[in-house]
């Protein structure tokens, strides 16, 4: 008979990440989570890739990395995004990610941020919302 293993929560973990971390990094990634919850209230907060929090709303909206000398917001289709307060400042030749690092000491511009949160889940819904485009090789033969 197998044990069954219990399994933390991802908003669990990521609890434990801020509180492990401890400093102005645990600090700035508590506040980010609050503002995109603030943003979207109904955005979920998944544990990826070994130890990334993740934010989704119909698909990824961003993640919080956590550097040494950097916290860092990933958004997963930032370059589709407008950014008229110019956040982006990170993976900016990237053709679909865009990213915002945050450095010890820095102010985060929140309602400019809850703006392309709510952008990225906007284009989320959007993207869903559409049928996917049919590949030429899928005609059947009639």
């Amino acid at each position: 008979m197998k044990k069954s293993v219990p399994v933390e929560s991802p908003s669990a973990l990521i609890d434990g990440k801020i509180k492990e971390l401890g400093d102005w990094r645990g600090k700035t990634l508590a506040k980010v989570r609050e503002v995109i919850h603030e943003a979207d209230p109904q955005i979920a907060e998944e544990w990826k890739w070994r130890g990334t929090p993740v934010w989704s709303h119909a698909g990824i909206v961003c993640t919080g990395e956590t550097y040494k000398n950097v916290v860092k917001m990933t958004f997963a289709k930032g370059a589709a995004l407008k950014d008229p307060a110019s956040l982006f400042n990170s993976s900016l030749d990237g053709n679909v990610r865009r990213a915002i690092d945050i450095h010890e000491g820095d102010k985060v511009d929140e309602a400019a941020l809850k703006d392309l949160i709510r952008a990225a889940v906007a284009l989320n819904l959007m993207v869903k919302g559409k049928p996917k485009p049919r590949r030429a090789g899928n005609k059947r033969a009639g």
